[in-house]
């Protein structure tokens, strides 16, 4: 194995091409822990070269398909690439493997409302505190496309003046072309 001693000073001086050129002739050792593939991606991101990271993280889990950063920097991968169901399917993965992910809860919502996918929307907002606006939001639309009571959701979203722009696009996505006048 090639020896790693030196790649913490590479990456907080900020030596990207020293650091990918260590991590890749140690991950081309056939034992190369699920790190490295995953470090090499981080370090090519840093690099400005993000569209090279997905191979690298694939690499680390199946090195180690428990790896959870790993699979949420996927997620992250593939909203880059337009993949949206392979992103839903990773912060899926990623959030599975580290329940108190808030991260991973709120990007795997992001994907799913942006995919229609309303029952998965609302179960990773659920996850999320309930003081977050983006959250509540989530909640109230999903409630509303998935025909269940949503009244009490409305409410709270109206009730914060903080949250009005935030709520007022709720409103507006759920509205199906009718937007009450009053919103109190």
């Amino acid at each position: 194995m090639i020896d790693l001693t030196r790649l913490p000073q590479m990456i907080a001086a900020q030596d990207w091409a020293g650091a990918a050129q260590l991590l890749r002739r140690a991950a081309a050792h056939p034992a190369a822990p699920a790190q490295v593939h995953y470090n090499l991606a981080k370090v090519l991101e840093a690099q400005g070269q993000a569209d090279q990271m997905l191979p690298w993280l694939r690499r680390a889990v199946l090195r180690d398909p428990n790896y959870a950063r790993a699979w949420f920097e996927i997620g992250r991968a593939e909203v880059a690439t337009g993949d949206l169901p392979a992103a839903r399917l990773a912060f899926r993965q990623a959030w599975a493997l580290d329940p108190r992910d808030g991260d991973a809860a709120r990007n795997l919502m992001r994907v799913a409302l942006r995919l229609g996918e309303w029952a998965e929307a609302a179960q990773a907002a659920a996850a999320l505190p309930e003081t977050d606006a983006e959250a509540l939001a989530a909640r109230y639309r999903c409630a509303c496309e998935l025909g269940e009571p949503a009244a009490d959701l409305r409410a709270r979203l109206l009730a914060d003046p903080q949250i009005r722009p935030v709520a007022l696009k709720a409103l507006t996505r759920v509205a199906k072309g009718a937007l009450p006048l009053r919103l109190g």
